[in-house]
């Protein structure tokens, strides 16, 4: 699959907005999961390391951890995902703060292999406290995931970034950022998802600020929404229906996880429940 041109995506999601229709966007950690959401109507897919653990029955955090090379994984990923992927924009989730890689040029390659943009995850925005101090301090902070988005935007890359607070969708948006997300924590529910989140009332005025916040800088920036209690379709319709000028969702665990999760258990189960015609037979033989 080409890399999609980021005016014709831009120009389609202008549409929906002006139509009142939610711009939906996915992680997916399997190509099954891919053509999945392909097949429900998706506007976005995004593929990122943490798909791959959280397939693989471990916790999207575990993408934030040295289990493996983030960009590494993602080229991997690649060559599942793209094949499947008829007619919908693929993002790269890329590693910002990777000191081992010249970012120009993997950008490049990865927009040859046929992805139309990049998001920035593994994201520094996820640590706190001490940590966060840490990766600022000794040259790993936010700051470098910011320039990798200009780099992109200059690649002419579709760009969505994940934001925390208000500062950062600004930083983001003057590096031409097209699509804000503003991100809610690590998602929950599910056998290995969180479990301690705001509320989504929180979510409300924490988004209102970030996107507040972005339009300052330029009106016309998108805003989707993204993880911690939103995790389900009633979840995101009560954060659109109080955000103001939110333009949509961005599921990752939301969208494949929590849906494999119950499908399988409850596919299991009905197969156990099914019982065996000839203990039937012998039952009402006997009575």
């Amino acid at each position: 699959m080409a890399a999609i041109p980021r005016k014709k995506i831009l120009e389609k999601f202008r549409k929906m907005i002006a139509g009142g229709v939610p711009i939906v966007g996915g992680g997916a950690g399997t190509g099954l999961s891919a053509k999945a959401e392909e097949a429900g109507g998706i506007d976005l897919i995004i593929i990122y390391n943490s798909g791959r653990y959280r397939m693989a029955g471990r916790g999207s955090a575990a993408g934030l951890l040295a289990y493996g090379n983030a960009n590494e994984i993602v080229k991997e990923m690649a060559y599942e995902v793209l094949p499947v992927v008829k007619k919908t924009p693929v993002l790269a989730g890329v590693n910002g703060t990777d000191p081992f890689v010249i970012m120009p040029l993997l950008l490049a390659e990865l927009k040859t292999m046929g992805f139309s943009g990049v998001q920035n995850f593994p994201t520094i925005g996820l640590f706190d406290g001490q940590m966060r101090q840490s990766f600022e301090e000794t040259g790993m902070g936010f700051g470098l995931e910011v320039d990798m988005i200009a780099a992109a935007h200059e690649l002419d890359l579709l760009t969505t970034p994940y934001v925390f607070n208000p500062d950062e969708a600004r930083a983001m948006t003057k590096a031409g950022a097209d699509i804000i997300v503003a991100h809610m924590g690590v998602t929950t529910g599910g056998s290995i998802g969180a479990t301690s989140a705001k509320s989504l009332d929180d979510c409300v005025t924490e988004i209102d600020a970030i996107a507040e916040a972005a339009r300052v800088v330029r009106k016309d920036v998108i805003l989707l929404c993204h993880g911690g209690p939103i995790s389900m379709p009633d979840d995101a319709r009560y954060i659109l229906e109080r955000c103001k000028g939110l333009h949509g969702f961005y599921g990752a665990s939301s969208m494949e996880r929590l849906p494999a999760e119950a499908a399988i258990a409850r596919q299991t189960a009905d197969f156990k429940a099914v019982t065996l015609g000839g203990t039937i037979v012998a039952k009402k033989k006997k009575g």
